[in-house]
């Protein structure tokens, strides 16, 4: 395989129907059965929570409950974690924070991801006083693909790990799933020594085709 992988992956969007990620239950079934074929005891699913996807533990919470019973009827061996996947912009987050609607895995950990293209869209929201607000609260933030984030400079990756965020790496983005730029991107975070956690993020098949050939 290209690596070891973790026990289970933080970062997938396989329910089926609430995102950009599985469009059916069919799709949701074959990616959480790829999922299991690479190694991964549990899948953290990390559904968005955004303007177009405004998804809170009262939408996720039953859709993992619903998809838990037919990986289970069909003999897949994958434990579900209900979870979010929370995009720091003013149209939802905020309410977010101030209902209480967050939903960690491992006990207290919150996925976070900053817009991929234009920082501005985050509007009055500073991403290292959010984190800091985290971890006050007693929370582990843990910041999605920032390989992605090619606007950010390597000060504002200090920030935010000094402000406590973990950094979570996408599967297959040093092999340029994402392109050139996030692949060296990747590869200095990872030398660095930024990243603590190791994702899929898978959203279709053709993610799960990338990984076949990838980790064979």
């Amino acid at each position: 395989m290209m690596e070891k992988l973790p026990e289970y992956d933080c970062h997938c969007h396989i329910l089926p129907g609430l995102d950009d990620g599985a469009k059916t239950m069919e799709e949701a079934l074959f990616l959480a059965g790829k999922l299991a074929s690479y190694g991964f005891k549990r899948a953290v699913c990390t559904s968005h929570s955004t303007r177009l996807y405004p998804n809170t533990p009262a939408t996720v919470i039953p859709a993992c409950e619903r998809l838990q019973e037919e990986v289970d009827k069909a003999g897949i061996r994958l434990e579900l974690t209900p979870s979010l996947e929370y995009r720091l912009i003013p149209e939802t987050w905020l309410e977010i924070r101030e209902k209480g609607w967050l939903l960690p895995w491992e006990g207290n950990h919150i996925l976070v991801e900053l817009p991929i293209t234009r920082p501005e869209k985050m509007g009055v929201i500073n991403p290292a006083l959010e984190i800091r607000g985290l971890v006050a609260d007693g929370y582990q933030p843990v910041l999605a693909h920032p390989e992605r984030y090619l606007w950010a400079s390597m000060d504002d990756y200090r920030r935010w790990r000094a402000a406590g965020a973990a950094f979570q790496r996408n599967l297959a983005s040093l092999e340029g799933f994402y392109g050139p730029a996030p692949a060296e991107r990747a590869s200095i975070l990872l030398q660095e020594g930024f990243y603590s956690f190791l994702g899929t993020d898978t959203h279709s098949r053709k993610y799960t085709d990338q990984f076949d050939k990838i980790l064979d």
